[in-house]
Order: structure tokens, then sequence, then C-alpha cells
């Protein structure tokens, strides 16, 4: 699946969706919604249509007397588990097509099982029984919300069963019937038409709450992002320290390797700061591809970039720093400032414990061995105190 943009989104809403379906991407993302939002409505609305679907219980003991035990068994032992069922069902393989075959045979069979009964019934009441059909057909329309295509197919086969049970009964005359059929083919219409308008305007929403969730994301990565290279940014190395710098991380050793752009200003000088930008952007893909996901890289300013570590033994961020100034280096690009030069980086590093120090010490302790980086020659790594590690081309401020 294609990553989700705005630019997607205001496609989709520039085209429309007369057909109730979008962009193969954004579908996929509103059968997700769609699914999640009728499971979590699917007990309350599974519960409230079975407690009145079997509460007819009383009209049946009423106006249906010569049939009452094999409704009672229709609605208690058939229909209510069968409620149950496809309730567990959903929940357990939240689906959305799933969901629209079941709205759809919990409707039909909602309709058949108390008509079916009533075909062998006698009773003078059939016309004002066979009404409370309505009922259902309202109820899987307005309640369930199944999508358009199956509202369609859920009214057809309700109204097939409902008119062929009625005309099995034998209790209408041909006017009556056809009164019969007219009613229930007029509520499906202005049912499948409310159903349709019902879903487009869920679409609509659904796209501008899509586009706004975008939105949204959109400004929150440029908040926390340089725009010129896509490294982090100060605000989100701030958000960044709070954590690392808070509860149990701060007995967590953090690494900070410093590091900066060798003669950049001569760079930008001979070579322009278009291609500058590119010089930047370059090496900000590769310091991002040489870390580990471990790893937190920012621009800290200028042509300068900082690399957090954390919980990484000194060894290991010496060696993480060695592979960032050789990766950079075979990039080979091209430094026409230096003769017969390519860009390089020189970098300083220093590890601390939260505990222990603060984030401004530790920068500037990395700050400090970068310095010594640069007067030590460049293209190298220093390493702020301690031990001389045996890494390759790694010296020791």
């Amino acid at each position: 699946m294609s990553v989700m943009t705005i630019d997607h989104v205001e496609r989709q809403m520039a085209q429309g969706f007369r057909l109730l379906r979008f962009a193969p991407d954004i579908e996929a993302v509103f059968r997700k919604d769609y699914v999640a939002e009728r499971v979590r409505l699917v007990v309350i609305w599974g519960v409230i249509g079975t407690v009145i679907y079997d509460l007819v219980y009383f009209g049946d003991r009423s106006m249906m007397s010569d049939v009452f035990t094999e409704l009672v068994i229709g609605r208690f032992l058939v229909f209510t588990p069968f409620v149950v069922g496809c309730i567990l069902a959903v929940r357990r393989w939240p689906n959305a097509l799933l969901y629209d075959i079941l709205s759809v045979a919990i409707a039909v069979l909602g309709v058949t099982v108390p008509m079916a009964v009533a075909t062998q019934s006698a009773s003078p009441y059939l016309f004002v029984y066979q009404n409370g059909n309505s009922a259902a057909f309202l109820f899987f329309v307005i309640a369930l919300r199944p999508r358009f295509p199956a509202v369609l197919a859920g009214l057809a086969l309700m109204c097939a069963s409902h008119f062929t049970t009625t005309q099995i009964t034998g209790a209408f005359d041909a006017v009556t019937y056809s009164g019969i059929v007219t009613f229930y083919v007029t509520l499906s219409i202005f049912l499948a038409a409310s159903a349709y308008f019902l879903e487009h305007k869920d679409r609509q929403n659904f796209l501008n709450q899509l586009r706004g969730s975008l939105l949204y994301r959109q400004l929150e990565y440029k908040s926390e992002h340089d725009e010129l290279t896509g490294l982090l940014n100060r605000r989100s190395l701030a958000r960044t320290a709070d954590g690392l710098w808070s509860g149990t991380a701060g007995h967590t050793a953090v690494a900070a390797i410093l590091l900066d752009i060798d003669h950049f200003k001569r760079f930008n000088d001979v070579h322009g700061h278009i291609e500058g930008d590119a010089c930047l952007r370059a090496v900000s893909q590769c310091i991002r591809d040489t870390v580990d996901e471990a790893s937190f890289v920012f621009r800290f300013g200028g042509e300068e970039m900082l690399v957090l570590s954390v919980d990484r033994e000194p060894l290991h961020t010496l060696a993480l720093a060695e592979r960032i100034r050789t990766a950079i280096e075979g990039l080979g690009m091209r430094h026409r400032g230096l003769d017969e030069g390519c860009v390089t980086v020189s970098l300083g590093v220093a590890m601390a414990h939260p505990a222990q120090t603060t984030l401004k010490r530790l920068l500037q302790d990395a700050d400090g061995a970068l310095y010594d980086a640069k007067r030590m020659g460049r293209n190298t790594v220093a390493l702020a105190g301690g031990p001389v590690p045996d890494v390759p081309d790694v010296r020791v401020a």
C-alpha cells in the first residue's frame, strides 16, 4: 500500500465518490475505520435490537396465539442465539465484509422467522402483525448501517422473504396483498436513498477527518524536523532530552557525537549555496543510513550534526563515529576548495549518565572534543577525556 498523503486525500475530494468508493489506498483506510466503529457499537445495537425483537413476545401471545409456541422457539431459540453468534464473530474477526454479510443475515432472518411461522396461523390479525416487519427494515438500515451494496442486497432479500411468506399465508386478497407489496417497496426505496446519502455523508466526514489528521501529522513533523535536511531539529532535541533525563532513563548512559563538515564555508564560497544545501542533505542522509534505530540524529546548527545514542558502550560509540566519518568520506563528494579533496567531517564524542550531568554539559564536552578533532587535522574522531581506545583512526582529546 502506498503512503497516504494529503495530496491523495485532496485528489479524492476533488474527484468525488458518487459510487461510494474511494481510491484503493483510501478505501482500505475507510474500511478499517468503518469496521472499528461497527465493532465498537455491535454489542449495544445487538442487545437493543434483540430485546426489542423478543419483546414482541407479548404481541405474539395476543395476536398469534395459535402458533405462539412456534414463535417463542423462533425468537428465543433461533434468532437470539444467531444474533449472539454474529456479535461474537464480528468481535473475533473484525472485517467489513463479514459485518455486512452478518447484518444482512440478521435482517433477513428477523423478517423471515415470524412470518414463516405465521404461514401456519389462522389469526384474524395477520395484516396488523405483518406490519411489524417494517421495524426490522428500519433497524437494519438505521441501526446496523452496513455499506450501501449490503443495504440494497438486504432490502431486496427482506422484501422477497416478506412477500413470499405473506402470500403463502393465503390471508390476503389481491388488492390487500398489492398494498402490502407497495408499502414495503416504497419503504425500501426511501430507506435505500437514505442509506446512500447517509454513507455519502459518512465518507465525506471521513475524508475531512483524514485530511485533518494528515495535516496535523505534517505540522507535527515539520515542527520537529529541519526543513532542509529532514533531520530532527533543536525543538525535538529538547523533547528527546526530557525523555532521556527523566525517570529510569536517567540511569542509562547517553553518548553524544557532534560532527561538523570540514571547510564548509569554503565549500559554499567555491560551489555556491545551492550545492552547499545539496551537500548538507547528502551528509545528513549518509548519517541516517549509517546509524541504527537506537540513535537520534539532529541538525544542531549550520553544518553541525548531532547524534545521540542510548545505552551504548564507549567502544561501540567510537566505532559508530568512525563508521559515520568513513561513510561520509566514502561519498566522494568533490570539494573544489581543497586540492584534490573531498567532503569530510570531524567528530567529537562525549559520554555520560544523565543522573550525573546535564545535556548542556554533555554537549559542551562533545563540542570541546570536536574542536580538538579540528586541531588534529580534521577528518577524524576525538573523544572527550578517558583512555585511548583500540579503534582505528580515533584520537582522544
